[in-house]
């Protein structure tokens, strides 16, 4: 998977063992969605002359996989709880593809990366939406997050598509970038609730409570 662009390195860190330099470029150190992270990892558990094939299979190694991704996932956490929402703004801008990759790849952390996402929606304006907040607006009768896919923004706020949803309330979620499907193939879903695309076929958005009632009364 090449996040739709050349990479010129697998990974930006270098191993050590106390203090003696290894490798760089490991791959079994990090998982490919991180590769935009930066570091050292000095280990005093490791045997000097470890080579390549033996890091595959080491278990000491696999600890400090972990806990990296551990890390990485407490440092974004934090930027995204930043008061200066620029800074996030920022880091989305430029990882989001990584974070969006990571949700199609680590099914361990697939929640968590969840919660990292932004888009925009048919209630957010300029700004972009989570997807806890977009829950938290969710009316009462909505079974399912609302999401449409399409090449732009533009593109897809002037699609028939999302008439269904606006006249009943819902909020539809913006997916334009070309990995975005992928990642929603495997989220499924977030905090209880589908994700479902407005564009599938045979689609039928739910009656609100109220039309249901209005419709008794009719009959």
């Amino acid at each position: 998977f090449d996040l739709f662009e050349p990479r010129k390195k697998l990974n930006n860190i270098k191993l050590y063992v106390r203090r003696v330099f290894i490798m760089d470029n490991c791959e079994e150190i990090i998982p490919e969605w991180l590769n935009f992270v930066k570091g050292i990892v000095d280990s005093e558990d490791l045997p000097l002359n470890i080579s390549r094939e033996m890091l595959q299979q080491n278990k000491i190694l696999k600890v400090i996989r972990k806990n990296l991704v551990k890390k990485s996932l407490e440092l974004f956490e934090e930027i995204a709880a930043s008061e200066n929402k620029d800074d996030y703004k920022k880091f989305y801008e430029n990882f989001s593809k990584n974070i969006k990759l990571g949700i199609h790849e680590d099914s361990t952390n697939r929640s968590k990366l969840a919660d990292l996402l932004r888009y925009h929606s048919t209630k957010s304006g300029e700004e972009v939406t989570s997807l806890k907040e977009y829950v938290s607006r969710m009316k009462g009768e909505q079974k399912y997050i609302y999401y449409i896919t399409g090449e732009s923004k533009k593109a897809v706020e002037n699609s028939p598509f999302l008439e269904q949803c606006k006249s009943r309330g819902f909020e539809v979620l913006y997916l334009v970038d070309p990995i975005d499907e992928y990642a929603v193939q495997q989220l499924k879903e977030y905090d209880g609730k589908k994700l479902m695309s407005l564009t599938k076929e045979g689609l039928k958005i739910d009656d609100s409570d109220e039309e249901k009632k209005k419709l008794e009364e009719l009959k």
